[in-house]
């Protein structure tokens, strides 16, 4: 058998900007033995700056300009981690970040940082209440995008007119023009305006700002942000209905923290990018200065550096080799939208302006977002007619060979063993209690640890709670890829610590467990919980029952789609957050249900069939009631399924009646689910108020159908 690569260095891209993104690309086709590769991003894209003048006009929809990380990170086989990072541990090797679950630390052998910078003003009164930064982009979009539907009476004034903040105020100006309004734009600078620029490019914005009609305030310093208004030194106060800071972009406050050299707050790097500080830490783009010969804020340099970045963490990796150093060009083309499809170009003193310049700015940004699209296909490490094995829970074996197997099993013998057939848990007989019990395990389907353990545990209670019964214990089963000793303790307690964190709050104890090494990662947990009265089964639906489902249906489509790198990233950043939430909560308010399943390996329909044939009933499904994932039913129209799909429906056939002709949401009646919802059969006198209460919860609960009087069968409406 041929041994797997060991990883021995972990290396932490801390931010999505331009140079990581590139990064990503080149290791994805030439990865740095050894190593292990995190990103960590606020998000799973990140907006390219170049075409965000664009956006703000209305010429490229916010699509356009968004870097999928996520497919980046996958293509790499680098994982990534929702948060942004608030601290650098250089004595513990350890990032501290925040992320929507709560703070995490993860260690790094080698980190390099891209986040940009910002432009809040924290300094300036009512910024933060009244005021959008400019940078980071993201939110800046998305708050312009929610303004353009409702835009008032289109006043605009933007703080800090270089050259940023005029191509904001242009930009502007044509989007809100575009939608009718007679829009009132005002720049406002404490100094003089577009001081950066030589004096051909700057006369011709100032040209194009007065043609446009744009009012400019320059050396007039803002001393406060009221609501509605921006007030000037000298006491005029500005109307606004949206007032956008521009001026001054600054690093990231814990940047001052780190211990790292700067300047004026930016971390200071030598000719190899690496800081001058510390040598296991490097730093790119907008957030570094470079001491050897330090360059504008601008993009090109960020995409300049990508390859030299590269070879240097791979120098840093395997040691010996002295850094490749960075070599920046003295000069570069400087493009500016001018809000309409025209540009201004310069470049050493030649200044052009006209839609020509936009039409080759247009080309240069598709061009570079195209880099970061059209991935290569690599090549399979073998030849395979096989089609990919999917993760999660479809890559359980598939339902008619498992109850084949399990037909096979002598009845229990013991009387506290008291399960009955298809239950979701084995029943035990306690003294004054019940006690229920189960395993589950998952193959990995994302890099972040953490993440997966999260997913593996909400998995594995979900036949918990389905019973009624409250969680007790747990026992952890853990395979990990070949690495390190210290890459096994980081990675075991990132797998530890999130799943002790989701049991904890379900009342349940992390008591112990097996760990092990394999080809892939496998997150799986034995757990028990305890129940008064005799646990929920599938047995007790009774006719007019209402259908309760607590979450929406599309992880096994959406999985499969990812792993084919055809899917939208916040479509799988919207699985995630579904399959991660605990259902403890839902779990009590349906605790006296007359008979409950959580929907996982074998799909909505294979489930409740489950239920039906254990009630001796039939079950009738409205399948627009039931609530789908974002991007699952595209996805399903385009034909991609799960590799379990064929086997679940195949399961269920002779049982099931689907419209005719069946829609292609159909098909995700058969899609296996990871860590799916509840589904429960109430008195129909409940339900409404049950749903209510369940989406008060935040759950997109829904009422998706009935059990009807008749022999096992579904009726698919």
């Amino acid at each position: 058998m041929q041994a797997l690569p060991s990883l021995t260095k972990d290396i932490v891209l801390v931010g999505g900007g331009h140079a990581h993104a590139l990064l990503l690309r080149r290791l994805g086709m030439s990865p740095i033995a050894g190593a292990r590769l995190t990103l960590i991003n606020p998000g799973p894209t990140a907006p390219y700056t170049g075409m965000l003048p664009g956006h703000i006009a209305g010429h490229y929809p916010l699509d356009a300009l968004q870097i999928d990380l996520h497919r980046l990170a996958r293509f790499a086989g680098a994982r990534l981690i929702d948060g942004h990072a608030t601290a650098l541990d250089r004595e513990a090797g350890e990032l501290v970040v925040q992320t929507a679950a709560g703070i995490r630390r993860l260690g790094y052998d080698i980190a390099s940082l891209d986040i940009g910078v910002t432009s809040d003003m924290p300094q300036l009164p009512g910024f933060a209440e009244h005021a959008c930064p400019a940078k980071p982009l993201g939110a800046f979009a998305t708050r312009w995008q929610n303004f353009t539907e409702s835009p008032g009476a289109g006043r605009v004034v933007v703080i800090g007119a270089g050259v940023a903040g005029v191509e904001l105020a242009m930009a502007a100006h044509h989007r809100l023009a575009a939608t009718g309004l007679t829009p009132k734009v005002t720049l406002v600078d404490a100094g003089p305006a577009l001081a950066a620029l030589g004096g051909s490019a700057r006369a011709r914005l100032f040209e194009t700002l007065r043609r446009s009609g744009i009012t400019l305030h320059e050396h007039a310093a803002v001393t406060r942000i009221d609501p509605g208004e921006v007030v000037l030194a000298e006491g005029r106060a500005l109307p606004a209905d949206f007032i956008i800071g521009a001026g001054g972009a600054r690093p990231h406050d814990w940047i001052a923290t780190t211990g790292l050299a700067l300047e004026n707050g930016f971390i200071r790097t030598g000719e190899g990018l690496r800081t001058l500080t510390d040598p296991a830490i490097f730093a790119v783009g907008d957030c570094a200065h470079f001491d050897p010969g330090p360059r504008p804020k601008a993009g090109v340099y960020a995409v300049r550096a990508a390859p030299v970045l590269e070879e240097n963490l791979r120098r840093a990796v395997t040691g010996g080799k002295p850094l490749r150093p960075f070599r920046p060009q003295r000069d570069y083309l400087k493009l500016v939208s001018l809000g309409e499809k025209s540009a201004l170009g310069e470049k050493r003193g030649l200044t052009a302006a006209a839609p020509w310049v936009w039409r080759l700015k247009d080309r240069i940004d598709r061009r570079f977002m195209q880099k970061l699209t059209d991935l290569p296909q690599m090549a399979p490490d073998g030849p395979s007619d096989e089609p990919m094995l999917c993760a999660g829970c479809g890559a359980k074996i598939a339902p008619t060979a498992l109850k084949a197997a399990l037909a096979d099993l002598p009845a229990p013998e013991r009387d506290d063993v008291v399960s009955l057939p298809g239950d979701d848990a084995a029943i035990l007989a306690m003294e004054g209690d019940w006690q229920v019990i189960t395993t589950d395990h998952l193959r990995g389907f994302t890099e972040d640890l953490a993440l997966m353990s999260r997913i593996a545990t909400v998995h594995a209670l979900g036949d918990i709670w389905a019973m009624g019964a409250r969680p007790q214990a747990a026992l952890a089963s853990v395979t990990l890829p070949r690495m390190a000793p210290p890459l096994q303790t980081r990675s075991m307690r990132e797998v530890l610590a999130a799943a002790s964190e989701v049991l904890r709050a379900e009342g349940a104890e992390l008591v112990g467990g097996h760990s092990s090494m394999g080809a892939e990662v496998q997150l799986g947990f034995t757990v028990t919980g305890l129940r008064t009265e005799f646990p929920v089964g599938l047995e007790n639906a009774q006719v007019g029952d209402a259908l309760i489902l607590t979450k929406p249906i599309g992880t096994g489509t959406i999985l499969a789609a990812d792993m084919r790198g055809a899917v939208r990233a916040d479509w799988v950043g919207a699985a995630l957050t579904s399959m991660a939430r605990p259902q403890g909560g839902p779990a009590r308010l349906l605790a006296t249900a007359h008979a409950m399943t959580d929907v996982t390996g074998f799909g909505l329909a294979g489930h409740l069939l489950a239920i039906c044939e254990a009630s001796g009933v039939s079950a009738s499904l409205k399948l627009g009631a039931v609530p789908l994932l974002a991007g699952a039913a595209e996805l399903a129209t385009r034909g991609i399924r799960s590799t379990l799909y064929s086997e679940n429906r195949a399961a269920v056939a002779s049982r099931i009646a689907l419209p005719a002709p069946a829609p292609p949401e159909a098909d995700l009646l058969f899609d296996p689910q990871t860590a799916g919802g509840l589904l429960a059969a109430v008195p129909p006198g409940r339900a409404s108020k049950l749903v209510s209460e369940l989406q008060t919860m935040g759950f997109p609960a829904a009422r998706i159908g009935q059990i009807t009087a008749g022999a096992p069968f579904l009726t698919v409406n």
